[in-house]
């Protein structure tokens, strides 16, 4: 270009400087403008992540030994939440509640008995037996005087003055009982007796509410909506407290179990909108959002296809989707693609989108 300037006219040359300096410039500033548009246009691409349809399962077992008396379901089953899905032989736990229930009413009368106090019979007899023992005072004491005025004659002897004696401080010592005996039925129970027995009924009653509870842990339900995955035992086994009888695999939520590389990591946000597309209806788009991004990164499972290399450290992220034909099942292999755009409301999120 230089040759092309030098046989420029004089009076051209200040342009022909400027034409240079501005060709100069473009020459050293395209490559970073070239930089900017690739960084703008990655920006803007979808990210696409590799995954499968996540198998979460529940080992669905009795809290109680027992005889299994039915099941429900088979293999392949799909139930709903508060489905009943095997039963044990009730009947020791019904034994049980029933015994539990009569100690509970006797313990219950017990209480009451004590809150009520003496019953006004129960006072008459005691006031009644105060004045029998008076009477039997003022007989002793009779006796006793008219013994020392015969003793004076020499027609009894000491002894029979002395036993006289006894019998009136027996007599009364048991008018001092009676009338103990009157104050107490006067009085009622004491305290501590009626706050022992009303411990015994809250313990009683605590017994009651577990032998009930497990009566009801007889039914096994299933936690929430699934799929039967196996049926371990069978009606007439003998099932021990926490032994397996089936494998529930939960449908509800349904979601996505992928991998996000560390570069795409900035990209990526909780609520994010995604497409799903499995191998089984390549032409259907299921749609979902990201509803969860691991803080840690871990090394790729060997299971997750992906074209980088399986060392390199990448971040789980569960992506939720709406499934609301079934058509998406447990284990399947997807692609997910995230669009650009943010769910608010993931719950109207796909009936909006059915």
């Amino acid at each position: 270009m230089g040759k092309y300037l030098m046989k420029v006219p004089c009076k051209y040359l200040p342009f022909a400087n400027l034409l240079r300096t501005a060709f100069v410039l473009c020459i050293l500033f395209f490559p970073l403008f070239l930089s900017a548009c690739k960084q703008k246009n990655d920006a803007n691409k979808d990210i696409s992540l590799y995954g499968n349809v996540d198998i979460r399962e529940v080992q669905m077992a009795f809290q109680d030994g027992g005889r299994i008396a039915r099941i429900n379901v088979e293999e392949g089953s799909h139930v709903k939440q508060g489905d009943l899905l095997a039963e044990l032989d009730p009947t020791r736990y019904a034994l049980a509640v029933r015994q539990l229930e009569a100690e509970h009413a006797a313990q219950e009368q017990n209480v009451l008995r004590l809150r009520q106090g003496s019953r006004p019979q129960e006072i008459r007899m005691a006031q009644a037996a105060v004045e029998a023992a008076r009477a039997d005072l003022r007989f002793a004491e009779s006796e006793l005087a008219r013994k020392r005025t015969l003793i004076k004659t020499v027609r009894i002897s000491e002894q029979e003055v002395e036993n006289a004696q006894t019998k009136a401080e027996s007599a009364r010592a048991a008018l001092q009982e009676a009338e103990q005996q009157l104050s107490l039925a006067k009085e009622g129970p004491r305290k501590e007796d009626i706050a022992q027995a009303e411990a015994g009924l809250r313990a009683l009653n605590a017994s009651l509410e577990l032998a009930k509870q497990k009566l009801q842990d007889t039914r096994l339900v299933a936690p929430d909506d699934g799929i039967i995955r196996n049926r371990i035992l069978q009606p007439g086994a003998m099932a021990t407290a926490g032994s397996p009888v089936l494998t529930l695999a939960l449908s509800n939520p349904l979601w996505v179990r992928a991998y996000i590389s560390e570069p795409d990591l900035g990209k990526i946000q909780q609520g994010q909108e995604a497409r799903i597309h499995s191998d089984s209806f390549p032409d259907k788009v299921y749609t979902g959002w990201v509803g969860f991004i691991s803080p840690t990164a871990e090394f790729t499972p060997k299971t997750v296809e992906t074209t980088e290399l399986r060392t390199k450290l990448v971040y789980r992220t569960r992506i939720f989707a709406c499934n609301d034909n079934q058509e998406l099942r447990l284990g399947m292999p997807v692609t997910v693609t995230l669009g650009n755009s943010v769910v608010t409301d993931p719950q109207s999120f796909c009936s909006g989108h059915q």
